[in-house]
């Protein structure tokens, strides 16, 4: 007894449409190599699931076969600005294709929307990962290293800097103490050429307190003298 006929309708389920997918894809695309190998013909076939991933096959190349396939059906006739728009319109479609595949592989990359990936996609995607990770890493190490030997670098200026100021103290140093060994010995030369005596140092101290003297001077008569040596008076100081 015969399978009955499939009624052609979107499956509900969604279990079911993806099993149905999976087979009718690959069942599409066995075909089509098939018919490119037994036949020899260029074929091209692009699909895209409901989740937006691609499914291409192509004998050829598909860029080739897309330029072909434009090449054959924009052949030039009378409307040139209609032959461009269309002409355009295919680029922005591949474009558009190649848009949806970066923004899937980004997606996978980061870890999202894995489902519809099978164990080999799924192998190749942790290959994928595990070499960026070392290249990553590669490059982090890299600049550590950089790092560092700009830190070993600056290390060496500073030692030469701070050798260069140890001379540079020593030598002012040395200097200071030949300045003052020279002052030393003047100070000895000018002590030993002008000797400084004490009644030098200190002066004499004198009554500078004026006085006012009234009256007359006493005058002591002189031994064998009659004439008087002083007169009588008052001295009172100002």
């Amino acid at each position: 007894m015969g399978r009955g006929r499939v009624e052609l309708k979107r499956i509900e389920n969604k279990i079911n449409r993806q099993v149905t997918f999976s087979k009718r894809r690959n069942g599409l695309l066995k075909k089509a190599y098939e018919l490119s190998v037994l036949c020899d013909a260029e074929i091209a076939l692009i699909i895209f699931s409901n989740r937006g991933k691609l499914y291409e096959f192509s004998s050829s190349g598909m860029t080739k076969t897309l330029e072909r396939y434009q090449r054959c059906c924009f052949i030039p006739h009378d409307n040139t600005h209609e032959r461009e728009t269309q002409s355009w319109y295919l680029e922005v479609i591949k474009l558009n294709a190649k848009y949806e595949a970066l923004e899937r592989t980004q997606r996978h990359l980061l870890g999202e929307d894995l489902g519809p990936l099978n164990m080999k996609e799924l192998h190749n995607l942790e290959k994928q990962l595990e070499g960026a990770l070392a290249r990553a890493r590669q490059r982090k190490t890299q600049i550590m290293m950089e790092q560092m030997d700009d830190l070993r670098k600056k290390e060496r200026q500073l030692g030469d800097l701070n050798k260069q100021l140890i001379v540079k103290l020593e030598a002012e140093g040395q200097n200071l103490e030949t300045i003052q060994g020279l002052w030393s010995c003047c100070g000895a030369e000018a002590t030993e050429n002008f000797p400084l005596h004490l009644s030098q140092t200190q002066p004499t101290e004198c009554d500078l307190q004026p006085v006012l003297q009234i009256g007359y001077h006493h005058y002591v008569e002189a031994e064998g003298s009659s004439a008087p040596t002083g007169m009588a008076g008052t001295t009172i100081p100002i």
